[in-house]
């Protein structure tokens, strides 16, 4: 698997799908989820409307995938995931890494060979973005997959440092 690490908004990145950091309603919201949703243009809302009224009726339960069309992006599609909100009194680790098991298992799915990650829950839920760039770097490299390849695209600086140095680590 080819990974690259590409800071900069991930609604521009050309890749076959790109992940939204979600939340659980799938119906838009701040950071990556509300930035994707303006790029893609109205019929993704819609999308996730028909979602939330038929097989998602409680919403998409958290380290869960569900992926849509990309409408006015460049990727084909964007398959939501939902990150945990960090707490230092539970240990939700394994919650995030599921985000990016699933999120694979749906580009299997539907057939992606190039996927876009953000720093998935570390924006507004808090995780910290060392501990989130290595569970983001280790999951996808540990994941049997059929994606050839992975771009991570943080959003800062330090947020792209911490993604070199997870990737570092992991690959010696």
């Amino acid at each position: 698997m080819n990974i690259e690490i590409r800071k900069g908004d991930i609604t521009t990145v050309r890749t076959d799908a790109i992940v939204n950091a979600a939340n659980s309603k799938l119906l838009g919201g701040g950071g990556v989820d509300g930035a994707i949703h303006r790029a893609a243009g109205k019929q993704l809302l819609a999308e996730c409307w028909h979602l939330r009224e038929t097989t998602l009726k409680d919403g998409l339960p958290a380290g869960q995938a569900v992926a849509t069309d990309g409408y006015d992006l460049p990727a084909r599609w964007v398959i939501h995931t939902v990150g945990p909100v960090f707490a230092k009194t539970k240990d939700k680790s394994d919650i995030l890494a599921s985000c990016y098991r699933e999120s694979l298992r749906v580009a299997d799915e539907i057939g992606a060979t190039s996927v876009a990650f953000p720093a998935i829950s570390a924006g507004i839920y808090g995780w910290p973005m060392d501990s989130a760039a290595e569970i983001a770097v280790h999951t996808v490299l540990d994941t049997d997959t059929n994606v050839e390849t992975v771009v991570f695209v943080p959003f800062s600086a330090d947020a792209e440092a911490a993604f070199h140095t997870a990737l570092d680590a992991a690959q010696h």
